[in-house]
């Protein structure tokens, strides 16, 4: 709410309750997002990780053998479609299933997910992606798309283009779930962010073998604006970079 100098909001929210107001003397909401990045590899911040409240994780990033770095709890897992996970068995038992929908055949492959439908794979998506996913409708939620909306636009800065998402104006997950926590938690931090370029041997991922310098063929992401705005939080305090890559 106060990440800028306007406060013209308070007037409007000053007599709602938590959520949607100013938070009171309940329990402090502690969350973490843990990015996908190489940065994560060795660091044994598993059970740091662990004692959030809430832990955010991302697209298909696994946990299962990455317990000591990455920990082994996980309360929501933010995807889509391309990016969700394709084996079913993959899915961790306990946690909410959060499609962030970028274009409109993500919503049209979530209903059927939930219906339990034959996906297509030539419904519009750049890769493969997964037919089935082991959650009931009451395990899945849609991320509010003013939560990308805001991460691009309001916050990075990234040009609007009438409206369009495509080619250097799509902000990553994480920056995403950075700003939905920004929201709805009392203290954010992060593990696994970062793309460090001077190392273009290094792993870009926690899990696989892709180097860093893979990163500069994304022509969807605005890797340097993402950095600026991140920097600029973990310098006000306003999140906490556990790994110490941003």
């Amino acid at each position: 709410m106060f990440l800028d100098d306007s406060f013209r909001k308070w007037a409007r929210i000053r007599e709602f309750v938590p959520p949607f107001g100013i938070k009171g003397q309940g329990i402090c909401r502690r969350c973490i997002i843990v990015g996908n990045g190489g940065v994560l590899a060795n660091k044994s911040l598993g059970s740091r990780i662990d004692d959030y409240d809430i832990v955010v994780r991302l697209n298909s990033a696994p946990v299962k053998g990455f317990e000591k770095d990455v920990g082994s709890k996980t309360t929501l897992r933010i995807t889509y479609p391309e990016g969700a996970m394709q084996r079913p068995e993959q899915y961790e038992r306990d946690s909410l299933f959060v499609l962030a929908g970028f274009k409109w055949q993500d919503f049209k492959w979530l209903k059927y997910i939930v219906y339990k439908e034959r996906v297509s794979a030539s419904d519009g998506f750049w890769k493969s992606v997964a037919t089935r996913v082991p959650k009931e409708p009451p395990e899945i939620r849609i991320l509010n798309p003013y939560f990308i909306q805001e991460a691009a636009f309001t916050l990075i800065g990234l040009p609007f283009n009438n409206g369009l998402m495509g080619r250097g104006n799509i902000p990553t997950l994480g920056s995403v779930a950075v700003t939905m926590a920004l929201h709805g938690c009392d203290e954010v931090a992060v593990a696994g962010f970062g793309y460090d370029m001077s190392t273009p041997n290094a792993p870009l991922h926690y899990y696989e073998t892709v180097r860093m310098a893979a990163i500069k063929e994304s022509w969807t992401h605005n890797i340097q604006r993402e950095k600026e705005f991140l920097r600029k939080l973990v310098k006000a305090r306003v999140i906490t970079d556990l790994t110490s890559g941003i």
